[in-house]
């Protein structure tokens, strides 16, 4: 009896663990119509879904396609692209709730390009366009499309899906966030076996993305700054010259390189983006490569430590090694609000830069309590290793 009593209890719990994941899915949800279909997907992004029947003697898709704006005032679409795999160049449907009547509403949309999303008829004949608002908050696209030949023959297309967070005037949308679910929403649909695959292009741009943002952070927000507090602080030690110089240049010029690999990969992935421009991350990033640029060559234009223009060269190498600092770890940032990256990753480079902040402002004070005991102590040593033992001392910079 005990025995039965625990089994009764497990299968229990185990219908509550699992109850909630099946209302979740594509086969739970009806409409208010009552319209069946013969084949439904869970899309593999943007918690989506797909319901379709196709029927090949006359070519006809009909689709209920679902998802939740992220927004109460945005916008959803579902996509077939005859020549591509991405959203350049699709033939979309877009619902969103009318910003008067709060009734949805269905439009068309040429996607000619990024930079041209314009309401629209489409190249293939689409009727009986609705839409419904569901009690979940999200939001429903009816719609029958004549498939286009070629599409057909081949018995597959390529769907794209999209939520955004707003319309704007005269029906244009407010663009949607470019985290990765949004990049891997696409993928082929197989009117005649009722599959759908997901597309690698999208996963493809992600893995470019991060092996960008890992070498720009790394670079321009990490190396660049180590290098930087030995210039300032190691220094002051005379034990540890000349190794902190050699350190300096091994931790610049190692930045340089991989700064610049992350630079190049920023390059071809703005290439690949038409229409999609960060200008405020794109022109730091030029103004990083500039100034370090500048940097690494001023190295070979060193005037020795005697020179008269040695004072003003360690001025200009200052400056520009302070706003590559500032403007790399700047740039760091940016890119994490426009990659989305996990929380945690942040989170880590935030505690790198903390703990590097906090090892500085010690160094600083040792830095200090060195320097003032050797002037206490009238030595004619020169702490930042310039003058070669000469009497003009400069003062204490990076």
């Amino acid at each position: 009896m005990a025995s039965s009593s625990s089994a009764f209890l497990c299968f229990t719990f185990w219908a509550l663990l699992i109850s909630p994941a099946v209302s979740l899915t594509c086969s739970s949800q009806k409409f208010t119509k009552n319209e069946v279909f013969s084949n439904c997907l869970d899309l593999p992004s943007l918690s989506s879904y797909l319901h379709f029947s196709y029927d090949s003697s006359n070519t006809t898709l009909s689709i209920a396609f679902i998802a939740t704006p992220p927004k109460s005032g945005g916008w959803i679409a579902w996509a077939i692209n005859p020549t591509a795999s991405g959203m350049a160049g699709s033939q979309s449907l877009v619902a969103y709730k009318n910003s008067t009547t709060d009734v949805p509403v269905v439009h068309t949309y040429d996607v000619s390009s990024y930079s041209s999303i314009v309401p629209k008829d489409l190249s293939f004949e689409v009727w009986e366009k609705t839409a419904e608002s569901r009690s979940d908050g999200s939001l429903a696209i009816f719609a029958k499309i004549k498939v286009p030949a070629d599409l057909a023959a081949s018995g597959t297309i390529n769907q794209v899906w999209q939520v955004g967070p707003g319309v704007g005037a005269d029906g244009l949308l407010v663009k949607h966030d470019f985290a990765t679910a949004n990049l891997q929403s696409k993928g082929t649909l197989d009117l005649k076996n009722g599959q759908s695959s997901s597309s690698s292009g999208g996963d493809t741009r992600v893995k470019k993305k991060n092996i960008h943002g890992i070498l720009n952070a790394v670079s321009w927000g990490i190396l660049f700054p180590l290098g930087a507090m030995i210039a300032r602080y190691i220094r002051t030690f005379d034990s540890a010259d000349p190794a902190w110089f050699y350190l300096h240049v091994f931790c610049q010029i190692s930045a340089y390189a991989i700064g610049v690999a992350g630079w190049g990969t920023g390059l071809k992935l703005g290439s690949e983006s038409s229409g999609i421009t960060y200008s405020g991350h794109r022109n730091i990033g030029i103004a990083l490569f500039v100034l370090a640029t500048v940097q690494i060559f001023a190295l070979f234009l060193r005037p020795k430590k005697e020179h008269k223009y040695r004072f003003y060269w360690n001025i200009y190498h200052h400056s520009f090694g302070y706003a590559i600092l500032v403007l790399g770890i700047l740039n760091v940032f940016k890119g994490f609000s426009i990659l989305r990256p996990e929380h945690k990753w942040k989170s880590a480079y935030m505690i790198v830069i903390i703990a590097l902040g906090g090892i500085s402002l010690l160094l600083e004070a040792i830095t200090w309590v060195v320097v003032l005991k050797r002037k206490s102590g009238k030595s004619t040593k020169p702490y930042d290793g310039y003058n070669n033992g000469q009497s003009r001392q400069q003062p204490l910079a990076m």
